[in-house]
């Protein structure tokens, strides 16, 4: 009865013990997953390189500036703009399609082919992922 009383009280502070860790689980909110994602995604944005072949990085060729263009339109706004630009496209839509096939959508004033072309075989899709999110923040 002893051995009976003491398994049952162990199995018990067991049963405590993973409750209060919460299983193992990821606990970070959808939220902070998403900060973390924009945080990576500026860090690829603003490096001067990118991807596997060191491709031009996003601030090479793109200002965060109102009304600076450097080679290709001005970033400043984006997030907002984008889910505005094709109809039934929604924002984070367009600035992925707008990484991988560059020519999809061409900015009024710039032309076809001059945006780097080969970020969809060069880029993961965490990478393609986290730069959508971190121009959604460009408000």
């Amino acid at each position: 009865m002893r051995n009976f009383i003491l398994y049952t009280l162990l199995a018990l502070i067991l049963a405590l013990v993973l409750v209060a860790c919460g299983g193992g689980g990821d606990n970070s909110s959808g939220e902070e997953a998403g900060q973390d994602l924009a945080a990576l995604g500026e860090e690829l944005y603003k490096g001067q390189t990118i991807g596997s072949a060191s491709s031009p990085g996003c601030v090479t060729c793109h200002s965060l500036e109102e009304g600076v263009t450097l080679v290709g339109p001005s970033h400043t706004g984006v997030g907002s703009r984008a889910g505005t630009l094709v109809a039934g496209m929604s924002a984070e839509e367009y600035l992925k399609e707008s990484i991988v096939e560059p020519n999809a959508h061409i900015v009024d004033g710039f032309s076809p082919g001059v945006m780097y072309q080969n970020y969809a075989n060069e880029l993961s899709t965490e990478q393609i992922n986290a730069l959508a999110a971190y121009m959604l923040t460009l408000k």
